[in-house]
C-alpha cells in the first residue's frame, strides 16, 4: 500500500459529505477513480489569471499553465521547520556497542541487579541474532559501533524540578509548541519531555496521583516501582522478540510509564514528546502502559529532530497491557526529520509496538500519522487474548521525495468473539516508496472472531511507489474475514477540474487528500487534531498560487 499524506483544508474548503472516492461534496460529481489519469489533457484554453505586485500594486497577465509550472512538484517542497538545532551542555558515553556500555547505562541510571541482568540477557540475545532483510526498505548496513547510546542535559533537574533546568532546554520544548513550565504549560495534557537519552521532566504527576495514576518517566518507575515494572516490562515484547526489540531491552535509556488503577479513568490526557539533538546519538525509549481492570486511558506521543546531514537510529518499544474491561487508545503523530530533498540524512525509524488484551472486552486502538523519517519500519499489533476483546488500527502514513516505509499492523484473535480493524491510508510522492504489511491470524480457540480490513493508497506524481502485503490466517470456520483495498492516483486532470472552478492546486490536493484520510483523522484526540492540521496545511502552504 502505499502513503503520504500532505492535506488539510478542512477549515478554508468545507468537506461535509466528502469522501475519499468522490468529489460530491464540492459540487463536483464525477468519481475520482474513474478519471482516465493515463493522459493529461487540457479540455479548453488555459484560464488567465490577474496576480498583483506587491510593491507597485499593479498586476499582470499569465496564463495558469506559466503559474503553475509542474504544480505536483512545487507542492510537494516544504522546508522542515523543526530541524533547528539547540546548544546545551551534555554528558554522554564513548560511542560503541558492547556489555561495558550496557553496564554504563545502567550504573549510570543507577538502576537495581535484575535490571542490569534483563539488559545483558537482551544483549547476548541480540548478539545471537542476524538483521531481518525481508522488508521492502534499502539502506546500508548500521555501523553500531559509531553511535552514541546515552547523552543526557549536563543539568538535568532532581525530583522533578524545573529550578534547575538549563532555560536553553525549556526554550526547546517553548519552540517546539510543548511548554513546560508551571505558567504555559498544558492544562489538560501531562507531559512526558525527553530529548536524547533522558526525561527532563514530567508535568502534572501530582494531580494524576490524586486519582491513583502513576505517570512518570520509565527511570523513575524502575526505582520508584520496581515490582511493578518487573511484572510487566518484556511481557507483551519479550528480549527475543526481533533483532531491534533485543537492541532496545539492552540499551534503553528512558521513555515513559503510565499505570491506571482499576475503575479510574484517567482525568487527563498523558502524552510524551521525544526530541533528537545531539548529532551522534540515537534514541533508543521505552514505553510501559499498564490499564488495570475497567480503567481508560488516552495516550499521545509526538517526536522531532534536527535537520542534520547523517542518518540516526531511532529503535523504540511500546508495550501496551489492558486487564478485563479497561481500554488504551494510543495515538501518534510521527515527525521525526525525512532528510533533504536528495535523500541525505534523516532518521532510521525501526520500532516495535504491542499490546495484549489480556482481558475480556478489553480495547486497545492505535491511530497514527506517520509523515517523517528517511526509513519507517513498524507494525503496531494487538494480541486479542480476552474474550469479546477489540483491536483497532487506524494509520495514515506519508512519503515523499527520498523517504520508505514498510509499515502495517498485525490482528492475532485468541479470545472468542473478539473483533479487530484495520483502516490504513497510503499516500506516496516523490521517488519515495511505501509498503502497507499487514497480518490478520486467527487462532482455532478464537470462535467467531470478526475482522475488517481497508487498505487504501494514493499516488501523487508518476515516480513513487506502492506496495500491499496483505497476509491472512484463519484457523476457525466460525471466524469472519473481510479485505478491501485499492490505488488512486492525483494528476493533472484533477487539479485541472478544480482550476476550472476557481480551486487553486494547493487547495485542490488538501481537499484530496483530507477527504482520503478524514476516516483516521476523525480518530485523533482533539488535543492532536490541530497539530495534525497544522502539520499537513505546512506540508502545502505557499507551494502554489
Amino acid at each position: 500500500m502505499a502513503s503520504s499524506c500532505s492535506s488539510s483544508f478542512f477549515t478554508t474548503l468545507p468537506l461535509h459529505g466528502f469522501r475519499h472516492n468522490s468529489l460530491l461534496g464540492l459540487g463536483l460529481g464525477f468519481p475520482i477513480r474513474t478519471l482516465n489519469l493515463s493522459s493529461p489533457r487540457r479540455l479548453s484554453p488555459a484560464p488567465l489569471r490577474l496576480r498583483a505586485d506587491a510593491a507597485s500594486g499593479a498586476g499582470t497577465i499569465e496564463t495558469a499553465e506559466d503559474y503553475s509550472t509542474d504544480p505536483i512538484q512545487r507542492i510537494l517542497k516544504r522546508d522542515y521547520k523543526w530541524g533547528f538545532v539547540s546548544d546545551f551542555e551534555s554528558t554522554s558515553i564513548p560511542k560503541g556497542l558492547s556489555e561495558a556500555t550496557i553496564r554504563s547505562i545502567s550504573a549510570r541510571k543507577d538502576e537495581p541487579e535484575w535490571m542490569l541482568q534483563f539488559r545483558l540477557e537482551a544483549f547476548r540475545r541480540f548478539l545471537s541474532m542476524a538483521e531481518p532483510r525481508w522488508s521492502d526498505n534499502v539502506y546500508p548496513p548500521i555501523d553500531f559501533q559509531s553511535i552514541c547510546f546515552f547523552s543526557e542535559p549536563k543539568n538535568k533537574p532532581k525530583l522533578n524540578s524545573l529550578d534547575e533546568l538549563d532555560p536553553k532546554l525549556l526554550e526547546i520544548f517553548d519552540r517546539l509548541g510543548v511548554p513546560l513550565n508551571e505558567q504555559k504549560r498544558l492544562a489538560n495534557v501531562a507531559v512526558d519531555a525527553v530529548i536524547d537519552s533522558t526525561s527532563i521532566a514530567t508535568t502534572h504527576r501530582e494531580t494524576l496521583a490524586k486519582a491513583g495514576v502513576i505517570f512518570c518517566s520509565i527511570s523513575d518507575a524502575i526505582r520508584e516501582y520496581p515490582d511493578l515494572v518487573r511484572r510487566y516490562l518484556g511481557k507483551v515484547v519479550p528480549p527475543g522478540d526481533n533483532y531491534y526489540a533485543a537492541l532496545n531491552c539492552a540499551v534503553f535509556s528512558d521513555g515513559s510509564f503510565c499505570y491506571i488503577p482499576k475503575d479510574t479513568v484517567s482525568p487527563m490526557e498523558i502524552s510524551t514528546y521525544f526530541r533528537i539533538n545531539d548529532k551522534e546519538t540515537g534514541q533508543f525509549e521505552r514505553t510501559l502502559i499498564i490499564a488495570d481492570e475497567r480503567s481508560y486511558v488516552s495516550y499521545l506521543e509526538g517526536c522531532t529532530a534536527p535537520a542534520y546531514d547523517k542518518n540516526q537510529l531511532h529503535a523504540a518499544v511500546v508495550e501496551l497491557y489492558c486487564a478485563e474491561g479497561a481500554e488504551i487508545k494510543y495515538s501518534t503523530v510521527q515527525n521525526w526529520y525525512a532528510g533533504d530533498e536528495e535523500g541525505k540524512g534523516g532518521i532510521y525509524n525501526f520500532v516495535t509496538k504491542r499490546g495484549i488484551c489480556a482481558g475480556k472486552k478489553s480495547k486497545i486502538s492505535w491511530t497514527q500519522v506517520e509523515t517523517g523519517s528517511a526509513i519507517t519500519w513498524k507494525y503496531p499489533s494487538v494480541i486479542l487474548k480476552g474474550d469479546d476483546s477489540v483491536g483497532e488500527f487506524h494509520s495514515v502514513a506519508l512519503t515523499k521525495d527520498y523517504q520508505q516505509a514498510d509499515t502495517g499492523t498485525k490482528m492475532i484473535h485468541v479470545g472468542k468473539n473478539s473483533r479487530s480493524r484495520i483502516v490504513s491510508k497510503g499516500i506516496s510522492a516523490g521517488k519515495s516508496r511505501n509498503c502497507y504489511r499487514g497480518l490478520v491470524q486467527v487462532g482455532p480457540g478464537a470462535e467467531n472472531a470478526r475482522n475488517f480490513s481497508q487498505c487504501d493508497s494514493m499516488l501523487i506524481g508518476d515516480t513513487a511507489a506502492a506496495n500491499t502485503y496483505p497476509y491472512i490466517q484463519v484457523k476457525t470456520p466460525s471466524a469472519r474475514i473481510e479485505h478491501e483495498a485499492s490505488t488512486s492516483k492525483i494528476g493533472e486532470d484533477q487539479l485541472f477540474y478544480f482550476q476550472q472552478r476557481g480551486i487553486g492546486h494547493e487547495k485542490a490536493v488538501a481537499a484530496m487528500i483530507g477527504g482520503f484520510c478524514r476516516d483516521v483523522f476523525d480518530k485523533l484526540p482533539l488535543e492532536f487534531a490541530a497539530e495534525v492540521n497544522a502539520l499537513m496545511n505546512l506540508k502545502l502552504e505557499g507551494s502554489v498560487g
